[in-house]
């Protein structure tokens, strides 16, 4: 992966760049010292690392503002940073740039339950959103698999989803409005607390634009009830193929689970050897979820079943309980750390159509041969966004490149079959020299338009999204 060049002039004028931010920031916001930025040099995506010129750690829109009133001024880059758990590497620095870090940010600041939304700042972690108004009956429907620890600002930043997408929608059908300020410090109140705002769908532009036309500070998110109960049913298989068929066939039937996810023979043993779910040894395992009333849950899970069976699955297990439920999912979300104790791994991100999903499947399954690099797959089915887990060894030399040869070509089958590049882990520089294979030249500049109007002069998010070729040309004009 090639890295952007660093520009040695703002390098050299670290002293004047920390001590303006010191003005604006309380002293313990501004991280400077070449040991403590260290923290920062990486996401996620930890294949690739590179120490900021500093972190800052505003606590208000009015201190991002400051912030970015001052890099803009003086022509520094600046990274936005929610919890760092991009697979992307949408939050890796460059030599030369501010990282703008929103942890501070995550408190609740206003709950409207009769109008059933929410607002937080952006710092806010995924899964306390839901924390904050479950006691009431309500929740946050997006649920990454990291919902844990990422932030709102990284789920708007990257248009997140998570298992239970496929009836909920991801981000960008939750998120209502947000204040985002933008590189010259100006802010911004786009959309609210209401179904529709007048003019144009400026929240759809910057919801899924990877910080690169603002820093979201605070957001307006959906709250929903809680549905009356939910139950899985978890689903054995002799082939990833035939597991793909069902999921098909699942979808061409009319029904919609709040969930499908897939997992293969290679994440099985892992999070059985991790977790110890009591899942099948078999070669692919669906979980399938349903929810609403008792009699709603029994019909539905009764013609997904039906459907299962003509599959010939191995085994079928039906959720008795609560306890059994959690221990059907215990193992989906114990995944990717178990898949992290066999080895280091890339995790993809492309989408396609679910009715490709055998075929892509079993190509995936014939590159994996071919690169001689093994590949675990779990991922959203019901929406055909897949997360193959590409297991390279990070020490021996050549193991990196030739897992990224063998990404880019997983993501240019999916762009092949009618799907894209992304569906909610974002471009970042993972996948920005494979932009120009999804998108014509034209349909590549409107892109450029957008951000050209809301950063002229290139400084938000640096090196990221567009192939650095592209970034360069636009920088220099």
């Amino acid at each position: 992966m090639e890295m952007p060049r660093i520009d040695a002039a703002i390098v050299a004028r670290k002293p004047a760049i920390v001590a303006a931010l010191q003005e604006v920031l309380p002293p313990d916001a501004v991280i400077f010292d070449e040991i403590e930025v260290r923290a920062y040099e990486c996401d996620a995506l930890t294949a690739y690392r590179c120490p900021p010129l500093a972190a800052v750690l505003p606590r208000t829109t009015a201190e991002v503002s400051a912030v970015l009133r001052i890099c803009h001024k003086m022509g520094v880059p600046v990274v936005p940073r929610g919890a760092g758990t991009s697979l992307a590497g949408g939050a890796l620095p460059t030599g030369d740039c501010v990282i703008l870090g929103v942890a501070r940010m995550n408190g609740v600041l206003e709950t409207d339950y009769p109008n059933r939304f929410i607002r937080v700042q952006s710092g806010r972690t995924n899964l306390s959103v839901t924390g904050a108004v479950e006691s009431d009956g309500f929740f946050y429907a997006p649920d990454p698999s990291s919902q844990l620890a990422c932030a709102i600002a990284g789920n708007i930043a990257m248009n997140s989803g998570g298992a239970h997408c496929l009836k909920y929608g991801v981000t960008t059908n939750n998120l209502l409005g947000v204040t985002l300020v933008q590189m010259d410090g100006t802010v911004l109140e786009i959309g609210g607390a209401h179904f529709d705002a007048g003019g144009l769908d400026l929240l759809g532009v910057i919801c899924g634009s990877e910080g690169q036309l603002g820093v979201v500070t605070e957001a307006t998110l959906r709250i929903l009830p809680k549905p009356e109960g939910a139950r899985p049913v978890l689903m054995g298989f002799d082939s990833n193929e035939v597991a793909g068929e069902c999921v098909s066939d699942i979808i061409k039937a009319g029904i919609l689970p709040v969930a499908i996810e897939f997992m293969d023979r290679p994440c099985i043993e892992a999070t059985e050897a991790f977790a110890k779910a009591g899942y099948p040894m078999c070669e692919a395992l669906l979980i399938v979820e349903v929810e609403g009333s008792k009699a709603e849950i029994d019909e539905q899970l009764a013609l997904i079943i039906e459907i299962a069976k003509r599959h010939n699955p191995v085994e079928l297990r039906e959720a008795a309980d609560e306890d059994q439920a959690k221990r059907i999912w215990l193992g989906r979300k114990s995944a990717f750390g178990a898949m992290g104790q066999i080895n280091d791994y890339m995790c993809l991100d492309g989408t396609i159509p679910v009715s490709s999903l055998p075929y892509v499947l079993r190509r995936i399954g014939e590159m994996s041969k071919q690169y001689g690099l093994a590949v675990g797959n779990v991922f959203h089915a019901g929406d055909g966004n897949m997360h193959p887990l590409i297991l390279y060894d990070a020490n021996k030399p050549g193991d990196l490149e030739l897992c990224e040869a063998f990404g880019a070509d997983v993501l240019k089958l999916c762009v092949e079959v009618g799907g894209c590049l992304t569906g909610e882990h974002g471009v970042g520089i993972e996948k920005r020299d494979l932009m120009k294979v999804q998108f014509a030249p034209e349909d590549m500049e409107a892109q450029l338009w957008v951000k050209d109007v809301f950063d002229p002069q290139w400084l938000l998010n640096p090196a990221k999204v567009f192939p650095l070729d592209v970034t360069a040309s636009r920088r220099a004009v």
